[in-house]
Parts: structure tokens; C-alpha cells; sequence
């Protein structure tokens, strides 16, 4: 028998907890082990943030959907790894071994990178379910007393698209509150232009993300880093593309999102030969760490350079299908090695997105994810508004039924009209 654990509860973790528990062999053990026992479609968080969607609406309890599949849940979180020794110790002092470990613990939230960022300081997040709630509260104060809003993503930030959606949803928001003249909006970025969106950019949507910001009178900052945050106001440095500092603002606001950089858990953090110097988990091609054999990894936490050098450090973002990609090989792997084999499935490093902008929304495929790519697409309209609802509601029926079907695959693939991606 093998204990396989899995560390994290999220997107990653729980379908890595499905497809594992469907491709281990009857005698096989799997257990996840989170610090939330409940599962949040982040997705949807944007839409909290603006009291569009409750906590209700886009999260479900862990443990009865993996006891269903048999599937042992432990609700601590992970104090630190071992691998040397096989071992994961948790919050609450007890340690668990396991033969296979599976990381899929997403990231931690830089805040403390730049001085006031964050729920605790003086800026709101959608990356989490509680700061989303947190968001839509100080949303509620914000409409009664509306002003200046500035909004999107701080140096070294690698996942873009939320930031432009809560900056459309609110916008959307505000229009429909009949308030949106007395809110100026700024949207800040360490992007060299809009719709980079760490990837180098997809088809044209650097084109269509300007007409969309010039659209709604959102004005714009790019090559941004920004130095510190205050209470109701923002500094930040504009450089040009030498890297050199260009501009000094001071950006008034009443009201403030601003996405952080990720970095590795601190379980992980800093353990030789795992991670890299940011604590993400350094995998081969069969998302297997090359020190330690028997530890995989999927999701946000693994690393991956950057798509290019640009003149303020961005991230490359790992998205929904790439994790679901990861995920199924990871489980084809642990079994090749259950089986006395050796691992040769890869992930398929593809990404698709759909990006909600309040009444409308923008789409775009990029085959592969890191250019030269051989499919480069970028649309919008108000259907992409309306498939990413259905596709909240898709995806957690599907969590709760544990289907280990290709669920970003099947869905998005049928509603962009794509046969079979290669």
C-alpha cells in the first residue's frame, strides 16, 4: 500500500484529489491536507468583491465530497515539509508520512513586499474568498460616499486577468448604481502596456484592452511599481523601457484593489533542492521534483520564469486548464511509478481564459502558453459574460459530484467552438 497526500485544497489540489484517488490502485491511500476545510472558486471572487455573489454561493465543505470518493481529509495546515525524511508536519504539532506528495498549495500572498498593501493595510484582494468578503463591506461604505478608485496588479504580480475584471465589474457596477461620474479610476500595473498580462500579450489584446480601459474613462499606468500605500493614497514609481524611473505619482483613492506578488508557502519555503529562491516548487517536465523523487507538484506553486524580461519584473500566470493539464499527468505518473515504471506524461502548457468584465467579457486562447505560439486568440463580447456564469455554477457541481473529467477542456473548448486543442 502507498500513502499518497495531497497538500492544498484548492482548484489543484482538489482535482488532484479525484484523479489520483480514480488512477491509485485499489490498495493506495490518498489524503488531502488543507488550513481551509472548505473549497472556494476563486474564479468568482471579483464578483464577491462587489456583493455580487455571497461566500455561500462559490464555496462547499471539503470533507464530505472527498469522504464520498474515499478520500481522508485533514483540516490543519502544514507547519513544514520534510522530505528528507518523508514527513509533513502540521499546525498543530502532529506528523504525517506518506510514500507520494503532491503540492498544491497555490501561493502566499506578498503583501508584506510593499509597505501597506493588502487587507490589513490599506488596499482590498479578490485572491482569497475572506478578502473578497472583506472587499465587498468596504464596497458597501465606498457607494455611499463614492471617490477616486485605483485598481490592479504591483510588481512581480504574474496573474493579471483579475484585476482587469474587478476593474470592468466595478465600473459596470457603478454605472448601474448611477454614480459612475463621480468616480475617477486609475488602473496601475507593472505591465509594460495593457493586456500584456505576463504573457507577452495574446492576439490582440493589447488593442482591444486599451479600447476597453479608454472605454469606460479608466486611465491607465504601466511599467508601474508601486513603493508604498497609505491611508486614501498610493505612491508609485513609472518607469520607461530602459527601466529607468520616468514619473513620481501620488494617487489619490477612496476605494483600492491591488493584486500582490505570490511567493511559496512557508512550509516549503527556503528547503534546498525543492524550491527557488521565491519558494516555488521546481518540477521536471513530468512534475516531478528532480531532488526529491517521490514529491510532485501542480497549480500556482510550481515555478515557472517569467515569459520575458520587461522593464518592471511581471510573472508568468498559471491558469485553470494548465493546472488541469498538470493534474492528469501528475496522477498518470504517480501510477507509472506505482506500477514499477517511469514517469512519461507531460503537461500540456496551453492557456485558456475566460474574463468577466461586468456586462461583457473577453476570451482568448494562446497554443502554447509561452510565444511563439501556434494559436494566438483574443475576443470579447457579452457571451463571454454569460459562459464564465455558467461556468461557476459548472464547475462546483462538478467538485461536488467529483468528476475527474477535463472540466475546463470540456467546457470551454464546447463554448469556443474548438474540436480538440494540439
Amino acid at each position: 500500500m502507498a500513502h499518497i497526500v495531497i497538500l492544498g485544497a484548492g482548484l489543484g489540489g482538489m482535482t488532484m484529489a479525484y484523479e489520483m484517488k480514480e488512477h491509485a490502485r485499489a490498495q493506495d491511500k490518498v489524503t488531502v491536507i488543507s488550513n481551509h476545510s472548505f473549497f472556494q472558486f476563486t474564479p468568482s471572487n471579483p464578483w464577491v468583491a462587489v456583493n455580487w455573489r455571497t461566500r455561500d454561493d462559490i464555496t462547499i465543505p471539503v470533507a464530505p465530497y472527498l469522504e464520498k470518493k474515499g478520500i481522508g481529509f485533514i483540516p490543519v495546515g502544514a507547519q513544514r515539509l520534510h522530505p528528507d525524511k518523508n514527513q509533513v508536519e502540521l499546525e498543530d504539532g502532529k506528523t504525517i508520512d506518506y510514500d507520494y506528495l503532491i503540492i498544491a498549495t497555490g501561493p502566499k500572498l506578498a503583501f508584506d513586499e510593499v509597505e501597506g498593501l493588502g487587507p490589513e493595510g490599506h488596499t482590498q484582494s479578490v485572491c482569497h474568498v475572506d478578502h473578497a468578503v472583506q472587499a465587498g463591506k468596504a464596497w458597501e461604505h465606498f457607494i455611499k460616499d463614492p471617490g477616486p478608485v485605483v485598481v490592479g496588479a504591483v510588481q512581480g504580480a504574474s496573474c493579471y486577468g483579475p484585476a482587469y475584471e474587478f476593474a470592468f465589474i466595478m465600473d459596470t457596477d457603478l454605472r448601474r448604481r448611477k454614480i459612475r461620474d463621480k468616480v475617477p479610476m486609475t488602473y496601475v500595473t507593472a505591465e509594460p502596456y495593457p493586456g500584456h498580462l505576463g504573457l507577452g500579450g495574446v492576439g490582440d489584446s493589447q488593442g482591444m484592452l486599451e479600447s476597453a480601459l479608454r472605454h469606460r474613462h479608466i486611465k491607465w499606468i504601466c511599467n508601474a511599481k508601486v513603493t508604498k500605500v497609505e491611508a486614501g493614497k498610493m505612491f508609485v514609481s513609472e518607469h520607461n523601457a530602459k527601466g529607468e524611473v520616468i514619473k513620481e505619482h501620488e494617487l489619490p483613492f477612496k476605494h483600492s484593489m491591488m493584486l500582490p506578488a505570490f511567493k511559496g508557502i512557508d512550509a516549503v519555503y527556503g528547503i534546498e533542492g525543492l524550491t527557488n529562491p521565491r519558494g516555488f516548487i521546481t518540477i521536471d517536465p513530468y512534475q516531478r521534483n528532480a531532488k526529491f523523487k517521490n514529491v510532485f507538484s501542480v497549480g500556482v506553486c510550481v515555478a515557472i520564469p517569467p515569459v520575458e524580461a520587461t522593464p518592471v519584473p511581471t510573472g508568468a500566470p498559471k491558469t485553470g486548464y494548465m493546472i488541469e493539464t498538470m493534474v492528469t499527468a501528475t496522477a498518470h505518473n504517480i501510477r507509472a511509478l506505482l506500477d514499477g515504471k517511469e514517469p512519461d506524461q507531460k503537461a500540456t502548457w496551453n492557456a485558456l481564459c475566460l474574463a468577466d468584465f461586468g456586462d461583457t467579457g473577453a476570451a482568448f486562447v494562446a497554443l502554447p502558453q509561452i510565444p511563439p505560439r501556434n494559436v494566438n486568440w483574443f475576443k470579447e463580447g457579452k457571451w463571454v459574460h454569460l459562459a464564465k456564469i455558467a461556468f461557476e455554477k459548472y464547475f462546483i457541481r462538478k467538485m461536488k459530484s467529483g468528476n475527474t473529467e477535463p472540466l475546463y477542456e470540456k467546457y470551454m473548448l464546447g463554448v469556443l467552438g474548438i474540436k480538440k486543442l494540439k
